[in-house]
C-alpha cells in the first residue's frame, strides 16, 4: 500500500476508534449495573412518548432530571407504530428517535422496553389487531407466525435506533432493553407449559441476537428465567423481592406511583410518604435501579386506552400530572430522597452490609460500611406506632410508623420518608375567555345513519354472527350487524340480543329501539327491547361498540367482543318463546360510521355547508348520533389547557383535527369505602379490600380532557368537533387553564427553611396563613391555629409578588404570639 492511499484509511480508522471510545460500556454484576467500569445507583421514571406530545417532551424530561432522575423509561407501542401490517408510523408523538434524542440532549440515560407486548393499560396491550388475520397465529406462544411478526417488529425498532446511534455503546442514552413483559404472571395459565417455556427462551435468544450492546431485561419473570437476561420486579413494594440468581443486580422496573382509572372508578392516590417508604426500603435491601411507573402518565389520546373501560386520562397520580405540572408534595419529597440516596451511592454499592432486626421483624436496622465510613437505614413497618431505636453508637432515634429514616453517617437523620418538608400545591382550573363571557357558539350535523338502516352496501355478508375485533380489525369502535326478513302482517315482539360487546344500539326499520352497555368487568349482556314489525321486509340494524380492548391476562386476546354467535331472536310477547331466531340469517357487515369515513372531525371546507347553526342560535341537545362544532380562542398564557365536557353523554372530541380521546362524563364513579379514609400508613392497595385515599366518588368519572398547547393555534380561531353518541348538551362545554392555586408548606423545627412556589410565571398574591401549632383544615382552606403575626409579616414581605420564595423558621416567629412551640404552617395564594 502506498503512502497516499494509507493516510485516508488511517484517518478513517482513527475516527472509528474515536467513535467507539465515545460510547458507553454497560454491564452488570451482583450489586448494580456497571457503566464505564463503575457501579451505578440509578433512579428512573416512565414517560410514554405517545401519551404526551413532542412539544411537551423537553419540559417533561427537564423536570424529571431536576427531580433527581438519571433515566427515562418507556414502552414501545407496536400497534401505534404498525397500525396496519407493514404500514409504519414514526411521526409526531410516535417519533421514537426524536424522543430518545430529547433524553440524550438532557444528559440522561434511557431504558427501552420493546415488549412488544406491553400491557400498559394500552389498547390490546400494544399488540396490533391485524395479527389475528394471520393463519396459525397464537399470541405469545411458541409458534412461527407470532414469533416471525414479533422478531420483524423488534428488529425494525432496534435497527431504527441503531441507525440513530441511540444505544449506549454508540454514544446514545439507552443502557437497558427489555423483551416481553410480565410473562411470568401468566405462564402457568396458558395450558401449555412447554410452549410457553420454549417461547420465553426464544424471546431471550432473539433479543440477544440483535447485538444492541446493552443488557436485556425481563420483568416479572421469576421462574423459568433465560440465563442471558436480567429478571426484574414490578409492584408497589420491592424490599422483600430478590432475584433467584446471585449474579445479577436487584432492579425494580415498575414502582407504581398510583393507579390507572376506569370509567366507573374514582381517582386513586398513593401518598408521597408511602412511595418514599417503598423506595427507601428498596435501597435499604440492596436495590440498585428503581423506576417510577409512571413519572408522567399523560393522556390516552384517540382510541389508545385499553381495559376495557379505561379512561382517557392516564394521570396515574404521578409526580408530574397528566398535563405536565409538578405534583407537590410527591415530586419534591421524592427529589429530597433521591439527593440523599445519591450522596450514599458508593457505600451502598460497594460497602459491606448487615441487617439487624430490633426485637421484631417490623423494625430493621441496616448498616453499610466501607473503609472508615458507614451509612444506616432504620425501617419501621408498624403501621400503628412509632418506635425508638438505639444504634450501636449509643444514639437513639424515633422512627414514625410506616417509615424509613436514612442516616448517611449513622449519626444524623438526613431524611425520613414520613416527614415531608416540601410544599403542597393545590391545583386549580381557571376559566377561559368563553366561560366568563357568552360561551361557545355551536353548529351541528346529524350522523348519517340512513346507509346503515338496511342490510345493503355492506363490506361482506355471512350467515353467522361474527366476532367484532377480528371482523373490524379494530379500525373503529363501531361495527354494524344488519339483516332483513319478510314478515306477514303487523306484530309486536321483544328483540333479544346476546352480546359480548361493551355497548349496543338496536334499530328496527330505521328507528332506534334500544341502547344498553355492559357493567365494567362483565362485558356480556342481553338486550331485550320491544319492537313492532310491519308487513313485508323488515330491517334490523345492530351497532356494536367497543370501549377499549383488553390489555392484560392469560389469553387476553381471546376475549371476544361484539355479537359473536348471538343469539339474536324475536320473542313472542305473549308466550315468551322464540318466534324467529335470526342468528344464522344473512348478516351484512360494515365497520365504522359515516362521519368517520367522511373525516367530519377535520372540518373540511367542502363539508362546511352541511353544518347547521340552529334556530335563533339554539341547537338540538340530548340528541344521540350528532356532530357538534364550535370555534374558540386559545386561552392566554402558557398554563396547560383542559376542556370541561360536563353535560355531554359519551363520544369523541377533536381540537383542530387532533383526537383528544373518548369522553364519557355521564358515567358516574362508584361510591367506595376508600373515599372516606386516607392514611399513608399501611400497605397500599389498588384492587380488592383495603383501598384508601380515593377521591371523586359519586362524581363524573372524567370531566376534564387535556388539550395540549401544541394542538391550539394562538391568535386565530380554533375548532372543536364533538361526536356525541349517547346524547348530551354541548352548550355547557368550556375551557380552563390548570396551575397552582394555593401553596402550603410546614417547618417542624426552628432553623428549617420553608419554600413556596407558584407555576407558569404566576406570582404569590397573598400569604393567608402563618400558624404555629395545629392548623385546621387542608391546604387551600386552612383556618389557622395559633397565628404568628411576625411569621405572617416575614412571609408577606419575602413572598408577595414573587414566583417563589424561601423563609427560615426562627424563634422570632413565636415571640409575642402567645403560641407554644409547634409546627409552622404557611399557606399562600398564587
Amino acid at each position: 500500500m502506498d503512502r497516499v492511499s494509507w493516510q485516508p484509511l488511517a484517518l478513517l480508522l482513527l475516527a472509528a476508534a474515536a467513535a467507539v471510545a465515545s460510547g458507553t460500556e454497560v454491564g452488570y454484576d451482583d450489586r448494580a449495573l456497571v457503566i464505564d467500569g463503575e457501579r451505578r445507583l440509578l433512579i428512573s421514571g416512565s414517560i410514554h412518548y405517545p401519551r404526551s406530545t413532542p412539544e411537551m417532551w423537553p419540559d417533561l424530561i427537564r423536570k424529571a432530571k431536576e427531580g433527581g432522575l438519571d433515566a427515562i423509561e418507556t414502552y414501545v407501542f407496536w400497534n401505534g407504530h404498525e397500525p396496519r401490517r407493514r404500514q409504519y408510523n414514526f411521526e409526531g408523538s410516535y417519533d421514537i428517535v426524536r424522543f430518545f434524542k430529547e433524553v440524550q440532549d438532557a444528559g440522561m440515560y434511557a431504558i427501552l422496553r420493546i415488549g412488544p407486548y406491553i400491557c400498559g393499560e394500552w389498547n390490546y396491550g400494544g399488540l396490533p389487531a391485524w395479527l389475528r388475520d394471520i393463519s396459525g397465529m397464537q399470541f405469545r406462544m411458541h409458534n412461527h407466525p407470532f414469533e416471525q411478526e414479533m422478531e420483524t417488529f423488534t428488529t425494525l425498532i432496534v435497527d431504527k435506533l441503531k441507525e440513530a446511534k441511540m444505544f449506549a455503546g454508540q454514544g446514545g442514552p439507552i443502557i437497558l432493553s427489555q423483551i416481553e413483559n410480565e410473562y411470568g404472571n401468566i405462564m402457568g395459565k396458558l395450558n401449555n407449559n412447554e410452549s410457553a417455556s420454549e417461547y420465553i427462551h426464544w424471546c431471550a435468544a432473539m433479543a440477544n441476537k440483535q447485538n444492541v450492546g446493552v443488557p436485556w431485561i425481563m420483568c416479572q419473570q421469576d421462574d423459568d428465567v433465560p440465563s442471558n437476561v436480567i429478571n426484574t420486579w414490578n409492584g408497589f413494594y420491592c424490599h422483600d423481592w430478590f432475584p433467584k440468581r446471585t449474579d445479577i443486580p436487584k432492579i425494580w422496573t415498575e414502582n407504581w406511583t398510583g393507579w390507572f382509572k376506569a370509567w366507573d372508578k374514582p381517582d386513586f392516590h398513593r401518598s408521597a410518604e408511602d412511595i418514599a417508604f417503598s423506595v427507601a426500603m428498596f435501597f435499604q435491601t440492596r436495590g440498585s435501579l428503581q423506576n417510577y411507573y409512571m413519572y408522567h402518565g399523560g393522556t390516552n389520546f384517540g382510541r389508545t386506552s385499553g381495559g376495557p373501560y379505561i379512561t382517557t386520562s392516564y394521570d396515574y397520580d404521578a409526580p408530574l400530572d397528566e398535563y405536565g405540572n409538578i405534583r407537590q408534595p410527591k415530586y419534591g419529597h421524592l427529589k429530597d430522597l433521591h439527593n440523599v440516596l445519591k450522596s450514599m451511592e458508593k457505600i451502598l454499592l460497594h460497602g459491606d452490609y448487615k441487617d439487624t432486626t430490633m426485637g421484631n421483624t417490623n423494625v430493621t436496622v441496616t448498616k453499610y460500611t466501607l473503609d472508615n465510613s458507614s451509612a444506616c437505614f432504620i425501617s419501621n413497618k408498624f403501621d400503628d406506632k412509632e418506635v425508638n431505636v438505639t444504634l450501636d453508637n449509643g444514639a437513639t432515634h424515633t422512627v414514625p410508623a410506616w417509615s424509613v429514616s436514612i442516616l448517611p453517617d449513622c449519626k444524623t437523620v438526613a431524611y425520613n420518608s414520613a416527614k415531608i418538608k416540601t410544599q403542597t400545591s393545590v391545583m386549580v382550573k381557571r376559566p377561559g375567555a368563553e366561560t366568563v363571557t357568552d360561551g361557545l357558539a355551536w353548529s351541528w350535523m346529524p350522523e348519517n345513519l340512513q346507509p346503515f338502516m338496511t342490510d345493503e352496501k355492506g363490506n361482506f355478508r355471512k350467515n353467522e354472527l361474527l366476532e367484532q375485533i377480528a371482523t373490524s380489525g379494530d379500525q373503529s369502535d363501531y361495527l354494524w350487524y344488519r339483516t332483513s326478513f319478510e314478515h306477514k302482517g303487523e306484530s309486536n315482539y321483544k328483540l333479544h340480543v346476546n352480546t359480548t360487546g361493551h355497548e349496543l344500539y338496536a334499530f328496527v326499520n330505521g328507528k332506534l329501539v334500544g341502547r344498553h352497555y355492559s357493567p365494567n368487568g362483565g362485558f356480556a349482556f342481553q338486550m331485550e327491547t320491544p319492537v313492532k314489525l310491519h308487513s313485508g321486509k323488515n330491517y334490523i340494524s345492530l351497532l356494536s361498540a367497543t370501549i377499549g380492548l383488553k390489555n392484560y391476562g392469560a389469553l387476553f386476546e381471546m376475549m371476544p367482543a361484539g355479537i359473536v354467535g348471538g343469539p339474536v331472536k324475536l320473542v313472542d310477547t305473549v308466550t315468551n318463546t322464540t318466534a324467529y331466531d335470526l342468528s344464522n340469517s344473512s348478516w351484512s357487515y360494515k365497520a365504522g360510521l359515516a362521519g368517520e369515513y367522511r373525516e367530519t372531525h377535520l372540518d373540511k371546507a367542502n363539508d362546511r355547508s352541511q353544518w347547521s347553526g340552529g334556530l335563533n342560535g339554539t341547537i338540538p341537545v340530548h340528541r344521540p348520533f350528532t356532530w357538534y362544532k364550535a370555534t374558540f380562542e386559545a386561552p392566554a398564557g402558557e398554563e396547560p389547557v383542559v376542556a370541561d365536557l360536563l353535560g355531554l353523554g359519551k363520544g369523541v372530541v377533536w381540537v383542530n383535527g387532533n383526537n383528544l380521546g373518548r369522553y364519557w362524563p355521564s358515567y358516574v364513579a362508584a361510591d367506595m369505602d376508600g373515599c372516606q379514609r386516607c392514611d399513608y400508613r399501611g400497605t397500599f392497595k389498588a384492587e380488592g379490600d383495603g383501598q384508601k385515599c380515593l377521591t371523586g366518588c359519586n362524581e363524573p368519572s372524567q370531566r376534564f380532557y387535556h388539550v395540549p398547547r401544541s394542538f391550539i393555534k394562538a391568535g386565530e380561531p380554533n375548532t372543536m368537533v364533538l361526536f356525541e353518541e349517547a346524547g348530551g348538551d354541548p352548550t355547557r362545554v368550556s375551557f380552563h387553564t390548570v396551575a397552582v392555586g394555593a401553596a402550603c408548606a410546614e417547618a417542624a423545627e426552628v432553623g428549617d427553611e420553608v419554600a413556596l412556589a407558584c407555576s407558569h410565571g404566576r406570582t404569590i398574591s397573598s400569604v393567608d396563613v402563618a400558624s404555629l401549632g395545629v392548623a385546621r383544615g387542608k391546604c387551600g382552606a386552612y383556618q389557622g391555629g395559633c397565628e404568628s403575626k411576625a411569621a405572617l409579616a416575614a412571609f408577606t414581605a419575602a413572598c408577595v409578588g414573587k414566583e417563589s420564595c424561601t423563609v427560615r423558621h426562627t424563634e422570632d416567629f413565636r415571640a409575642g404570639s402567645g403560641c407554644d412551640s409547634g409546627v409552622l404552617t404557611v399557606q399562600a395564594t398564587c
